[in-house]
């Protein structure tokens, strides 16, 4: 059975819904609405915290999709699901992967920059300052792309940039 029809809570419910109708009413190829149905129930099963099932629907996903907007935003919740799993590596090729797909995507920038800066901590704890610095610079970086894309959000990034003396 098709997650969209055993989701349980309300919000996945009435987004199933409404991407159902919306499969029906928009003019796309039936190889568009398997992947976009794909999509779909990896992002009811990454929010259930079903990472596993979650991977195998967006690579179905990613399998069928072709429009480079699109395969970014997969490529960017694969991303996340490697974040969640301490991949940081993982995580990070993939949100270069959906970038470069579209490089309109803040959420990418911003999560690159917490890996960087998360990489920068514990080069400290280590006793690397030299590398720390190195991480630090490239998390900085990264929230001056995201702040430029969306100015206003990111506030503590904004912030630690202004503390740190790296916002220019």
């Amino acid at each position: 059975m098709p997650r969209s029809r055993i989701n349980g809570n309300f919000i996945d419910k009435t987004f199933s819904i409404v991407a159902n109708i919306l499969l029906r009413i928009i003019p796309t190829t039936s190889v568009e609405k398997e992947a976009f149905t794909y999509y779909r129930d990896g992002m009811s099963a990454q929010s259930e915290g079903n990472y596993a099932e979650a991977l195998q629907n967006y690579y179905e996903a990613m399998r069928l999709e072709i429009d480079p907007y699109d395969r970014s935003y997969i490529l960017y919740n694969i991303g996340l699901i490697h974040t969640s799993n301490g991949e940081h590596t993982k995580a990070l090729e993939y949100y270069f992967r959906a970038l470069e797909r579209n490089p309109f995507l803040p959420q990418a920038f911003n999560n690159m920059a917490v890996i960087c800066h998360y990489r920068g901590e514990q080069a400290i704890r280590q006793g690397d300052s030299e590398i720390a610095e190195a991480w630090f610079d490239q998390a900085a970086e990264y929230w001056k792309q995201a702040i430029a894309l969306t100015p206003g959000n990111y506030i503590e990034a904004h912030n630690w940039l202004k503390i740190t003396r790296r916002f220019e």
